[in-house]
């Protein structure tokens, strides 16, 4: 059975209505990108960072999967799909993929501000006073910036064993998840999905471009992946 990689970023789940990380002006729901995903922010004022998390957490709960979300999933029939995302939404997992490998976190788990490893699962809000079994504060599940990216060498080791590579409604813009695409094996057939591809088509060997959303491209690319 091939296995197919899918890295996935904001465009699929903005199809959904969630809203994309950051607006061309740099701001993420009009805040400064570092008041409200950095640890310096977090310390700084930790209120506002949990009240903006509680925010992004009951609007997940109003949205739905897509087609391109089920797409995906219908794919587990025939091939070995692995999902790698950059988003924090469990709208993979809702549409029914079973390997879904999260680079930057969780919306619906928060963790200790004293041991990172302890995680909880968490679908109402965190208030301050929200504390782990050590007593210490809880935070949103949430690689932030200046933060190391634990799945990472997972997401390395499924892009090098994949059969055939996906990227879907992602800039390829923001490391280290940018560089996922280069550790694929030579030569595999890589589909890029998206209405505004900042790649040149004769920028890797075998490369597919389908310049369109992820809900009418993904079902573009998958139907030549299975009639090549």
């Amino acid at each position: 059975m091939k296995k197919i990689v899918v890295l996935t970023g904001a465009g699929i789940s903005a199809e959904s209505g969630i809203n994309t990380f950051r607006d061309a002006n740099g701001l993420w729901e009009g805040h400064d990108i570092m008041e409200v995903a950095s640890p310096e922010g977090f310390r700084k004022d930790p209120a506002l960072v949990l009240d903006f998390y509680n925010k992004r957490r009951r609007q997940l709960f109003e949205v739905g999967p897509n087609t391109a979300h089920y797409a995906l999933a219908d794919l587990q029939e025939v091939y070995q799909v692995s999902i790698i995302t950059q988003n924090v939404d469990d709208l993979h997992e809702r549409a029914g993929s079973k390997n879904v490998v999260h680079l930057h976190g969780e919306l619906l788990k928060a963790r200790s501000t004293f041991d990172e490893d302890l995680v909880y699962d968490w679908k109402k809000d965190i208030h301050i006073g929200d504390f782990c079994e050590h007593h210490h504060q809880l935070r949103p599940h949430i690689v932030w910036f200046g933060e190391a990216v634990p799945m990472m060498d997972k997401a390395i080791s499924e892009v090098a064993d994949a059969d055939i590579l996906m990227v879907i409604g992602t800039s390829m813009q923001v490391y280290p998840a940018a560089g996922l695409v280069h550790y694929t094996q030579k030569n595999i057939p890589v589909y890029f999905i998206d209405p505004k591809p900042n790649i040149q088509e004769n920028s890797m060997d075998n490369l597919t471009i389908i310049a369109e959303k992820a809900t009418t491209g993904v079902p573009k690319a998958i139907f030549q992946i299975k009639n090549p």
